[in-house]
């Protein structure tokens, strides 16, 4: 029987925790660690992992795969601990769940072990936290990056991504470098986006407090990740510095560009503008989940009349399907629909917009 690791018991650790005991069953047995014991008793008590151990030491002696499940400020000194342990089992797989690769691979090459570190980051997660919210189905359908050095036995990368089938997680492989300039382009970079156009809008707001209450439908949409935890954020925006400063100044030039197009006001061109970047948008696989954690969005037209909200949560209740969350809608530009529903999983949104339908209430999705 193989023995899994998990440093870690919140959100993401608690998740493969749950996908590998559900996938692999009786053929592997998981231990956890947790700097917070309560999050660890918590962990055990829902099932999440076999056993708890309030020692790292423990945890990790005997184990076959160990995951590194922490915030990136703390990965590089957890890592040092587990490599250089005397507990470690010759030849066991390290990995890490970090939204950056560069830091921890230049701070693995400094140890010699019989242990292989190979670095990972599965491109899904959620708005809430812990172990509480944790689900063997998080990482499904998303992207789960490894990122072996050159040295890694492949045999040692097939038993990892074998182990890994159980998230049912499109597995794919990257150096660490080019994991990290991807990930700012289309995940870290917006982050930086989404949470200076907030400040931007609010800054117009002190003029007419009109501009937050209006902000609505797109403005929303554009900047849901700005809602995401600070420190976290900052964490990564540290760790991922020098391409996050290349996007930057890239950005400026950019929008120079763009300050020049309108500047000039001549139609043909703005709306070339407006075709090119439409074409690439509708060109992305939408259904498909990338580096920004997917949502799927359901709208449905209601009349106001006192229980019909209440009406619909209990149908999707009575059919078990989860809802993420659930909003009214006040200012709607660009949205049909006042209610918006949001679903972790795309089969959960068309089973109830199926239900719903049937209800006789009309239903939109937008691509």
């Amino acid at each position: 029987m193989k023995q899994v690791t998990m440093i870690g018991v919140g959100l993401i650790g608690g998740s493969v925790a749950l996908a590998l005991k559900k996938f692999h069953g009786d053929q592997l047995t998981v231990v956890g660690f947790d700097q917070d014991f309560s999050q660890l008793h918590l962990a055990e008590s829902l099932g999440v992992i076999d056993r708890g151990s309030e020692s790292l030491e423990e945890a990790i002696e005997g184990a076959d795969f160990v995951f590194l499940c922490v915030p990136v400020q703390t990965l590089g000194e957890l890592l040092k601990d587990v490599m250089l342990s005397s507990r470690l089992k010759e030849g066991a797989i390290v990995t890490d769940v970090g939204s950056t690769k560069g830091d921890v691979a230049k701070i693995s090459q400094q140890f010699s072990s019989s242990a292989i570190f190979i670095g990972g980051h599965p491109m899904a997660g959620s708005h809430k936290s812990g172990v509480v919210a944790a689900q063997d189905r998080l990482f499904e359908n998303a992207y789960y990056v490894l990122t072996p050095e050159a040295h890694v036995p492949r045999s040692k990368v097939a038993e990892l991504k074998q182990l890994l089938v159980a998230t049912e997680a499109h597995i794919v492989e990257m150096t660490p470098e080019e994991h990290d300039q991807v990930v700012a382009t289309i995940s870290h970079f917006p982050h930086l986006v989404a949470s200076a156009l907030v400040g931007h809008a609010q800054s117009y707001e002190e003029e007419n407090d009109w501009v937050l209450r209006l902000a609505a439908g797109g403005f929303k949409d554009i900047t849901r990740i700005a809602s995401s935890n600070p420190r976290m954020w900052r964490d990564i925006t540290l760790s991922n510095q020098d391409f996050l400063v290349q996007q930057i100044k890239d950005w400026q030039k950019r929008m120079d560009q763009v300050l020049k197009l309108v500047e000039a006001g001549e139609p043909d061109q703005i709306e070339e503008f407006y075709a090119k970047s439409k074409l690439i948008r509708d060109g992305i696989a939408d259904r498909k989940r990338g580096a920004i954690p997917a949502f799927y969005d359901l709208y449905v037209d209601v009349p106001d009349h006192t229980g019909v909200i209440g009406q619909i949560t209990t149908l999707l209740g009575i059919y078990r399907i989860s809802i993420t969350n659930i909003e009214i809608l006040e200012t709607r530009e660009d949205i049909l629909g006042v209610l918006r529903l949001t679903f972790r999983h795309e089969e959960d949104l068309e089973k109830a917009k199926e239900l719903i339908e049937n209800a006789q209430y009309k239903v939109y999705r937008r691509d």
